[in-house]
């Protein structure tokens, strides 16, 4: 009785001398200090080895390293941006200068004003698009995407992958493990006899542990001969077709990108990969970054975030962008989990006359983030906002338009996980066409959607407001 005292008492207090070394030297935010503290006090010593699998901060690491093409525009942008001596070429990016300055000064994110965007809602008609670009192409494929399933779409995926590496065309494909955890070698066995290249974005030093189990690649990135482009919330897996018979339809917001901006895009992958790869890692090369491929003038820059980051670069646009909005903001998000911070802007916006309007599934795919989502929501209906349910299957898209002049399209969900957590990317677009099409479609959403009141949200029984409270509780380490 007495050893078992002694063993008790030494592990609260290790677990005490942990919590200091540990949580006060990663000097993170309040409220995830205070959420790890109340896991590693409740749950000793499980709140440790918790802390191990899913706290560590890699903020003080530097993850990638190249000096890529993107930089000398970079170099250029930033002097002629200080001088004033920039020439924006539509009304939409000049109106966004000091947004376009942030992303330029916190993230190296290039402005490029000289591109055409093909939107995309439905995935049959995004991956028949993918597809007939990948069976074209003639130099490389570049694929990277945080879930790839061993489905149908999924092997339709290697086929043609497997296919175009028999032809000489040079293939690489960068994966998430936990998002595509189903995976085996046997899936990419013909396509890595056929030349083809695949590499696992921080996989497991041990069978049963993974260090870095918290922080993913969320980034859904495909550059096809340097010349296209695609961002957006898509994976591969049959559900993404709508084939799921939880979710039905799928409702998501993808980007097909043609012009300078697969720049940017393309240097992302490159980081991404030379990161990982245990192949030969990718050096500068003109066929990666090809010279004249204008094909519009719609303004953009590609943002990328992530855990190796102190700053939040896809959430302070957000915020920039919120605040910016004089007449309207339209979100559709299938997690919303703000911080303070963006909680805050929202509310400012709702009580200076702007009209928000937010929309999110009628259904979980993460029952806990979904009742977090709830309790938030609660907080903007006092304030105003109007809240959209989508009842015409899932929504997963992650986009937001301003005033129907600018918008935001990528993989990050309003959520702490991909403010600081994951890997993301996001394209800021600038340009009215392209937010006005977003808004139309954002309207017809609402005619497969209902207004929850908040009347309606009041009268929730007590124990969903229960379920409600503790997942917001544990919401920064969800």
């Amino acid at each position: 009785m007495q050893i078992t005292s002694l063993l008790f008492g030494l592990v609260i207090v290790l677990n005490s001398v942990f919590s200091i070394l540990i949580i006060f030297r990663e000097k993170r935010d309040p409220s995830s200090t205070w959420a790890w503290l109340l896991v590693l006090f409740f749950i000793p010593p499980l709140g440790f080895v918790l802390y191990l699998l899913l706290g560590q901060n890699l903020s003080r690491y530097q993850l990638f390293h190249w000096e890529g093409e993107c930089k000398k525009m970079l170099r250029t942008q930033m002097a002629q941006l200080n001088s004033r001596q920039f020439q924006f070429r539509n009304r939409s990016t000049r109106n966004s200068r000091e947004l376009i300055y942030m992303n330029l000064m916190n993230n190296d994110a290039v402005l490029t004003e000289d591109n055409s965007v093909e939107l995309f809602t439905d995935g049959h008609a995004k991956f028949n698009r993918l597809f007939e670009d990948m069976e074209g192409a003639k130099d490389h494929i570049h694929l990277e995407y945080y879930m790839i399933k061993n489905d149908q779409l999924g092997k339709k995926l290697m086929e043609v992958l497997t296919k175009k590496a028999k032809e000489g065309i040079k293939v690489r494909v960068l994966y998430d493990e936990i998002g595509s955890r189903g995976l085996t070698k046997r899936f990419f066995k013909e396509f890595h006899s056929s030349g083809g290249e695949a590499e696992v974005f921080f996989p497991s030093k041990f069978h049963v542990f993974n260090f870095r189990l918290n922080y993913r690649n969320h980034r859904k990135l495909v550059i096809i001969d340097g010349k296209i482009g695609y961002v957006g919330g898509f994976n591969i897996g049959n559900e993404y077709l709508g084939l799921h018979p939880k979710f039905s339809y799928w409702r998501d917001t993808h980007l097909r990108i043609q012009g300078t901006a697969v720049h940017a895009i393309q240097t992302r992958f490159i980081l991404d990969w030379n990161h990982t790869s245990h192949y030969q890692q990718i050096t500068y090369d003109p066929n990666h970054f090809l010279e004249d491929i204008s094909q519009g003038n719609v303004g953009m820059q590609i943002v990328t975030s992530g855990p190796d980051s102190k700053l939040e670069h896809i959430k302070y646009g957000y915020i920039k962008m919120i605040l910016s909005a004089k007449k309207s903001i339209l979100i559709q998000t299938p997690y919303f989990i703000p911080d303070s911070s963006l909680l805050d802007a929202l509310q400012i916006a709702c009580s200076t006359g702007v009209e928000v309007k937010i929309m999110i599934p009628n259904k979980p795919d993460h029952i806990f983030v979904y009742w977090a989502t709830l309790s938030y929501i609660g907080e903007l209906l006092k304030s105003g906002a109007t809240v959209y349910i989508y009842d015409n299957g899932f929504i997963h898209a992650k986009t937001i338009v301003i005033d129907e002049e600018i918008a935001s399209v990528g993989t990050a969900n309003i959520d702490v996980r991909s403010f600081k957590l994951d890997f993301e990317v996001n394209a800021f677009l600038y340009d009215e066409g392209i937010a006005q099409e977003m808004a139309t479609t954002f309207k017809k959403d609402i005619k497969v959607s209902r207004i929850l009141t908040l009347e309606e949200y009041q009268q929730s029984p007590l124990l969903v407001r229960f379920k409600e409270s503790i997942s917001r509780l544990l919401s920064p380490i969800l």
